[in-house]
C-alpha cells in the first residue's frame, strides 16, 4: 500500500508542473489559484455530505488545520506561482524549491528528535544535486530578480513549515475535513488578492478547466492528502526526500508528450537524483514509502 501511494505521489506531483504550466497562460498566478481552491470545495461537497466526515471538536484544531493549508497551499503556491509571473525561470524554481528535503532533514532532526545517518545525508544532498543537474540547461540566473528570489525562498519555507506543522499539530486528522478546511482558508485568502492585485482576468478556454480539473482532483485532492498519509507512517526527512522525484517525472513527461529528450547532462542527474532518494529513504529497522508491504 505504501508503494502505491508514494508512487502516486511522484506521478501526480510531477504532472502538475506541466498542468500548471498550461493553466497560468489563461489566468495570473492569484486569479488561477482561487478558481483551484473554489473549484475543489465544489468536488468536496458531495463527498462531505455523503461519507462520513469526522471534524475537529475543537476550536484549536479548526486553526491548526487552516494554518497548514495557508502555509502549504497559499505561501507556497502563491510564492512559487508568482515567482514565474515575474519572470523567475522554471529552473531556478525548481532547484530552489528542491531544497524543501534538506531544509526538512534539518528541522526535523534539530526540532522533532530525528535521527539520520551519514549515508542518509549524503543522500539528500547526493538528491539536490541530481535536480540542479536536470535542471541545469533551464536555469538562467539573470532572470531571477530580488523580487521573485524572495517569492521563491517563500514558497519553499511554506512547503517545508506546511509539511510540518500538519505532522506536529494534526498527526490524526480526517484527510477529508483537512482538504475542505484547508482549501475554505485559500480561498478566502486568494480570492481578495486576486481582485486587489490582477482585477479577476481570465481567458476562459476548455484548457484552462482541463488545468483547474487536473490540479484540484489529482494534485490538491489526492497529491497533498498522499503526502500527509505518508508523514504519518514515515519520518518526515525520508518521505519528504520523495520532493526530489516528481521534477524528474516532469521532465520524462515532456519527453513522452513533446519529444524533449532529456540530455546526458539530465540522464545522469536522474540517476543521482535517484541513488540519492534510495540511501535517504532505506533504512533496515524501517519500511521506505517506496517499499512494498
Amino acid at each position: 500500500m505504501n508503494a502505491l501511494v508514494a508512487w502516486y505521489f511522484v506521478a501526480v506531483w510531477g504532472a502538475g508542473y506541466v498542468a500548471t504550466k498550461a493553466g497560468l497562460q489563461y489566468a495570473p498566478p492569484f486569479t488561477f489559484l482561487s478558481l483551484r481552491f473554489a473549484f475543489g470545495l465544489l468536488c468536496l461537497a458531495p463527498v462531505l455530505l455523503l461519507v462520513r466526515t469526522r471534524w475537529p471538536r475543537r476550536a484549536a484544531e479548526w486553526a491548526h488545520l487552516a494554518v497548514a493549508g495557508l502555509l502549504m497551499h497559499v505561501v507556497q503556491l502563491g510564492g512559487s506561482h508568482y515567482a514565474q509571473y515575474l519572470g523567475m525561470s522554471a529552473g531556478v524554481a525548481a532547484l530552489v524549491i528542491s531544497c524543501q528535503p534538506l531544509a526538512t532533514a534539518v528541522i526535523a532532526v534539530r526540532f522533532l528528535g530525528e535521527r539520520l545517518a551519514p549515508r542518509q545525508w549524503l543522500g539528500v544532498l547526493l538528491g539536490l544535486a541530481g535536480v540542479a543537474l536536470v535542471v541545469w540547461h533551464k536555469i538562467d540566473v539573470r532572470e531571477a530578480t530580488a523580487a521573485s528570489l524572495a517569492a521563491t525562498l517563500l514558497a519553499l519555507a511554506g512547503v517545508t513549515a506546511g509539511t510540518l506543522y500538519q505532522r506536529t499539530f494534526s498527526p490524526h486528522c480526517d484527510l477529508k475535513a483537512a482538504a475542505a478546511i484547508q482549501f475554505a482558508a485559500a480561498t478566502v485568502a486568494f480570492v481578495p488578492l486576486a481582485f486587489a492585485a490582477e482585477g479577476w482576468r481570465v481567458t476562459w478556454a476548455p484548457q484552462l478547466a482541463a488545468s483547474v480539473a487536473f490540479l484540484v482532483v489529482f494534485t490538491s485532492l489526492l497529491g497533498v492528502s498522499a503526502l500527509y498519509w505518508l508523514t504519518r507512517r514515515g519520518e518526515a526527512s525520508r518521505v519528504t526526500s520523495m520532493m526530489y522525484l516528481p521534477a524528474l517525472f516532469a521532465v520524462l513527461l515532456e519527453w513522452a508528450a513533446f519529444g524533449v529528450a532529456p540530455g546526458a547532462l539530465a540522464a545522469a542527474g536522474i540517476a543521482l537524483t535517484c541513488l540519492g532518494v534510495g540511501l535517504t529513504v532505506w533504512n533496515r529497522k524501517w519500511k521506505s514509502p517506496i517499499s512494498s508491504r
